[in-house]
């Protein structure tokens, strides 16, 4: 071990071994050369890429307001809702699906709009062939902050990152170890139209405006330009700009006639960048009706310049700690000594990939999905989009939308029981105006009441089916879940923190008109059973009894799952807020005419209408077992549906995507068996060349993004979900204790988790056993706690009963008090 510390310390430098030993960094011993090997930073706001080069940093900026388009267009497909009782005839009556697919691509609108780059930051530093040397990187996710250090010529020269919410500005530090030594010069550029200009000798403004149209990638009709500028039905595209202002300690500063700036021999430079967009609303024309970008970005430039340097970083530190540091979470390493730990990070991946013990990698990995949701999602701001906020393509994958058959809804999977709960709130915004949106479209496409949402969105809350009225395939674009989905986010909030003015306020209309739009949509079937028609397995195809490749039939279980459990909320939370006595009866009688779950002659959860033949056994959506998470539907309880889905996991095995991988975790964890859901941890984590090409397989880039491939951020979000999800599950109505611990993780403790019913949950465990639990209590609620060994509440006299899978404890609680529970 001597010897490999000794060849780590030569390779890397002193500095960087005493920095990487921190069990919160991404530390690496040689700049970026891709994208997917660059640093994230971000504060909600303002997105930052950091390379880390030392003769050319690279700096890819975005602002989480900056898309292409404007708001929603009215009537644009007036015969869609023509089409509905055709579509239901050719399934309930003739079994055409081939007819039923035709006609359902028929009632689309137009496509999402697309999430954009802002634009690149160059610093250039000349020296002059000199090489580099003790080269070090890395992002602390201690302090959100990202470093870059060499030495060139015996000088020591280090750069300092970070975007601070509190004053919405990007800081980066640049100094060196002798007086003098920093000549350099900062350039700005972007993939969209712009122009440069100066603001005095040490400030540069790049502004510019935004397309009116960026079609998704895999749209390309002939003869037609898939981006467009100008104007749109009398709207013109966002305005967007970002500055960069420059302070020097020694040396001189300009700015060239090519709005360069330009600094020599300085001794300290500190860069302020502001970035801002003229967006001012889902609703409105972001030109004509925007926001002053230039006021905006001015002001935050003015506002910082005015504070020391260490008063932004201390606000920037103290503002993200206070989330951050909410969770702990350790796994005990049984190696005597471990050499991997000391690995730069894309090493250690690589190691961790070919079958290494690395407990603390995995925490690693836990707690960088928490700072990804602190950097892409802040209260006032838009929701995390399907790469957070971070992307450099002109037209990004998938258009870095809004996907809302799964994607969207993984990326807050952790939200509320990493204790994030705040970090949820810019979903719940965004939702109010999805739900506006989808009144329009519930009425203009299908003459139905309450909101609707199909599989795509963006920030102007486009709600319609997608596809250019009739480009789409229906297997994806006319599936109408969404909203029903997003709206057991609000539930969900509710039930973490007890917040009945939320409940009643905000959630609960939300949640209703979702429920009347499905009491439109729900339709009688030859048995009487209520169906949704068309209907739609995101993604997946099934074969007709002609051997025909099919994607719309009746009643997928997904639907049925989504609407039983909207039901079942919708219902409770009237009880709860003691209103609206008939609907809920309404509720409760349509509930028990939904067409029920089924199992198939493989003994599988049913994913279609009937038991049709798989056109690929293997899919990486498995959208039937909704119900066993994120629902609450299957369950221990429900011991046919129990074993159902782990068939149907069995049958579909552990490859996939990404995202499907770390879906794949959390159902594992609901089946309680941790060692498998490890097993699709240890998949999550296996390391993905960024120059591999696209393998379909998953796993995780350099930077620890997520690889769908290419990187979609649901895959971390869901990825530390799942984590959580095996060390603690509440939503059966009891606190469930490590119902799903790994072997792999014999001995641990975790901090600060949050339980449904407004808990707090530390626990720590020896052996595979849990050891103590420390639960406070947010609202004074009633507690009962399952666990696999029997417990006692320190102090009282209160210990847990047998039950039949364990013990459970019960006891009366008092808003704030801490409880200790000791294995007895």
């Amino acid at each position: 071990m001597k010897i490999f510390l000794a060849i780590l310390l030569a390779l890397t430098g002193s500095y960087a071994y005493s920095q990487q030993t921190s069990p919160l960094k991404l530390w690496y011993n040689k700049p970026a050369a891709v994208w997917v090997e660059a640093l994230p930073l971000g504060n909600g706001r303002i997105g930052a890429i950091i390379f880390g080069r030392p003769d050319e940093e690279l700096l890819q900026l975005n602002e989480s307001s900056l898309w292409s388009g404007g708001p929603v267009k009215g009537n644009v497909n007036p015969e869609a809702a023509s089409y509905l009782p055709r579509i239901r005839e050719a399934l309930l009556k003739d079994e055409n699906y081939t007819e039923a697919n035709l006609l359902t691509a028929k009632m689309q609108g137009l496509y999402s709009q697309s999430y954009l780059p802002m634009g690149d930051i160059h610093i250039k530093q000349d020296f002059k062939g000199a090489k580099p040397s003790a080269y070090y990187r890395d992002l602390d996710l201690q302090d959100a902050v990202a470093h870059t250090q060499f030495t060139v010529n015996g000088v020591k020269y280090s750069r300092e990152i970070f975007t601070s919410a509190p004053d919405n500005i990007m800081v980066v530090r640049i100094t060196a170890s002798k007086k003098g030594a920093l000549t350099l010069s900062i350039a700005a550029k972007s993939l969209l139209k712009y122009t440069l200009s100066a603001s005095g000798s040490n400030e540069i403004i790049l502004a510019g405006k935004a397309p009116v149209n960026v079609n998704p990638t895999y749209y390309n009709p002939k003869g037609v330009e898939p981006v467009t500028y100008g104007d749109t039905d009398g709207c013109n595209g966002m305005r967007y700009q970002y500055r960069i202002h420059a302070e020097h300690t020694g040396g001189t500063i300009k700015v060239t006639k090519a709005s360069v700036i330009e600094v020599k021999n300085a001794s300290e430079v500190i860069l302020y960048v502001a970035a801002a967009t003229s967006y001012n609303g889902y609703n409105r024309c972001p030109d004509r009706d925007g926001k002053d970008e230039n006021k905006i970005a001015a002001g935050q430039i003015s506002n910082a310049v005015k504070k020391r340097y260490a008063q932004l970083y201390n606000r920037h530190v103290a503002d993200y700690q206070k989330y951050f540091n909410r969770v702990d979470f350790r796994i005990k390493d049984l190696s005597v000594d471990n050499p991997v730990a000391v690995l730069p990070s894309d090493e250690r991946l690589k190691a961790y990939a070919g079958g290494s013990n690395d407990p603390s990698l995995e925490t690693l990995y836990f707690q960088y999905g928490r700072y990804l949701l602190i950097s892409s999602s802040r209260p006032g701001g838009p929701p995390a989009n399907l790469q957070g906020i971070w992307n450099k393509e002109l037209r990004a994958p998938w258009s870095s939308n809004y996907t809302i058959n799964i994607n969207t809804q993984m990326n807050y999977w952790p939200a509320e029981v990493t204790n994030l709960s705040e970090m949820h709130k810019p979903l719940f915004s965004w939702l109010r105006s999805l739900s506006e949106t989808g009144k329009v479209t519930a009425r203009e496409f299908y003459h139905a009441r309450g909101w609707v949402a199909h599989h795509n969105s963006d920030i102007w809350a486009i709600s319609n089916a997608v596809g250019d009225k009739g480009a789409g395939d229906p297997v994806w674009a006319n599936w109408a879940m969404g909203g029903d989905w997003l709206t057991r986010h609000l539930y969900e909030h509710y039930l973490y923190t007890g917040d009945q003015a939320f409940l009643a306020e905000q959630a609960y209309p939300l949640m209703k008109g979702a429920a009347e739009f499905t009491l439109s949509w729900l339709v009688e079937d030859k048995d009487g059973y209520l169906v949704t028609a068309p209907s739609t397995s995101p993604e997946n195809k099934f074969k007709d009894a002609r051997g025909n490749e099919q994607g719309v039939s009746v009643a997928t279980t997904m639907d049925m799952s989504i609407i039983r459990d909207l039901f079942s909320n919708v219902i409770e939370a009237s009880e709860k807020l003691d209103i609206d006595k008939a609907f809920r009866d309404t509720l409760i009688a349509k509930r028990s005419k939904l067409y029920p779950l089924r199992t198939g002659t493989k003994g599988q959860l049913l994913e279609w209408y009937k038991d049709f033949e798989e056109t690929d056994v293997h899919h990486r959506h498995i959208s039937h077992l909704y119900g066993l998470y994120p629902g609450k539907e299957i369950s221990p309880l429900t011991p046919e549906f129990f074993k159902a889905a782990k068939t149907t996991l069995e049958i579909r095995g552990d490859e996939g995507t990404g995202w499907s991988k770390a879906w794949k975790i959390n159902w594992w964890a609901r089946l309680r068996d941790g060692d498998h859901a490890y097993q699709l941890i240890r998949d999550l984590m296996r390391y993905v060349d960024p120059n591999g090409g696209k393998s379909g397989a998953g796993g995780t880039y350099p930077n620890f993004f997520d690889a769908h491939p290419p990187f979609q951020i649901d895959g971390n979000f869901a990825g530390t979900a799942g984590m959580a999800e095996m060390l603690l599950q509440s939503q059966l109505g009891y606190i469930d204790l490590l119902p799903a611990l790994p072997k792999a993780w014999s001995d641990g403790h975790i901090s600060g988790l949050r339980a449904r019913g407004g808990f707090e949950v530390d626990m720590k465990w020896k052996n595979q056993e849990l050891d103590t639990a420390v639960i406070k209590s947010l609202t004074g609620a009633a507690c009962r706690v399952h666990s696999a060994v029997p417990l006692k509440i320190e102090g009282t006299t209160v210990v847990s009963q047998k039950v039949a899978e364990g013990y459970e404890l019960s006891f009366k609680t008092l808003k704030g008090k801490i409880y200790q529970l000791n294995s007895i």
